[in-house]
């Protein structure tokens, strides 16, 4: 069903289309529904048509009575279980930096500084502080994480960029 368009005056009126899926949204359920149509042919003649188009239940659609709706249907994802800290602070980053020490038999071992969560990052180093961070970056044998990104907020700070 569509409703009146208070903007034109019109009434409502109904128009029978086919469903073609469901989902569930956290604002509601949408419908996939298939609307007969017509499409011009390059010859100058038209030839029967589907447009599908997605719309809000029940604002624009209702059942048909007596009619099945089995469709594949997409019910809404759990929503991942949230700490009070983050429903607090939101999404952050975690603070500091970590090091992965890179050996490649050549000399001493190079760095490599990450974003503690960067799947790049070695699990369970040592979390660092903003001076600390500053000081292994200063180092030229040390790069930064181009893969988290994150580690680039350092660069504005080392040798007064």
């Amino acid at each position: 069903m569509l409703p009146a368009n208070p903007v034109l005056g019109r009434p409502e009126q109904e128009v029978l289309a086919r469903l073609w899926r469901r989902r569930q949204t956290e604002l509601g359920w949408v419908y996939l529904v298939g609307l007969l149509s017509y499409r011009d042919l390059e010859d100058g003649g038209s030839e029967a048509a589907e447009y599908r188009v997605w719309v809000r239940a029940p604002d624009h659609v209702r059942p048909v009575d007596g009619v099945d709706e089995q469709v594949p249907t997409e019910p809404l994802p759990p929503a991942p279980p949230t700490s009070v800290v983050r429903e607090v602070l939101g999404e952050r980053w975690p603070s500091g930096w970590v090091l992965a020490k890179v050996r490649d038999g050549r000399g001493p071992a190079r760095g490599v500084l990450h974003a503690p969560d960067c799947e790049e990052a070695p699990r369970g180093a040592q979390l660092l502080d903003l001076e600390h961070a500053l000081n292994i970056a200063e180092n030229p044998r040390t790069r930064l994480c181009t893969w988290c990104g994150r580690a680039q907020e350092l660069t504005p700070m080392l040798g007064g960029l």
